[in-house]
Parts: structure tokens; sequence; C-alpha cells
């Protein structure tokens, strides 16, 4: 499965958002400025064919629905980053992100609190 553009992420945000939508509901939804309705619909339809999204059929018009769970999407895309940018370290990922100051020592030790929870 390929990875999502920025602007077909943010189509399917909206349709985890909405769970089923019809591309109207999809373009109501989207931020200010709004696309064109067609120019939505063709990225909708793109993503279906790259298994993203599935549709059912109301007369002329579709139903759209994600065919992939956010968090699917998450697991997927996110293991491939840490191994693409980290050496596949998620220590690696935690230090950038201390490095970083972008996270705290409090979350870090909700973390620990967290990993040491799944061990018993």
């Amino acid at each position: 499965m390929e990875k999502l553009t920025n602007k077909e992420e943010e189509i399917m945000q909206v349709l985890w958002k909405l769970e089923k939508a019809f591309v109207k509901d999809v373009v109501a939804d989207l931020p200010k400025p709004k696309p064109h309705y067609n120019t939505v619909s063709t990225v909708i339809r793109k993503m279906e064919d790259k298994g993203f999204v599935k549709h059912e059929t109301f007369g002329n018009t579709h139903r759209y629905a994600p065919n992939i769970s956010k968090e699917d999407y998450r697991k997927k895309y996110f293991s491939n980053a840490i191994n693409n940018y980290f050496e596949n370290s998620y220590k690696n990922v935690v230090s950038f992100f201390a490095k970083e100051e972008k996270i705290s020592v409090e979350e870090l030790k909700e973390i620990i609190k967290i990993i040491e929870n799944k061990k018993d």
C-alpha cells in the first residue's frame, strides 16, 4: 500500500472522522479555502484505486468510507518513518524529541510507567 499524499491525508482524516460520507460531506468538512467538488471527487477515486477507500453506490452517487483504519495507517507509516529516519530505533526517536524539547520529563516518566506496566 502506498503512502497518502498531503491532500489525500487531509481527505482521509475527514473520512475517518465521518466514517461514511458523500463527496459533498467531505468538501463541507474540509478547511477553507474549500477545494472544488470535482477535485475532491477525483482525489477520493484515486484513493480508492490505491485501496484506502471503498464505496457504496446510491443511484448516480457514491458514499465513501475508509478501507483502512487510522490506527493501521499510523502503525504502518510510523514504522516506516522510524526505519527510514531513526535507524529502526525507538530510542533514537525518543532521544530526538527530548533533544528538540518536544517531550517533557513528566511525559517520559509516563512512558516508562506504561512500559513497566506492560511487563506485568
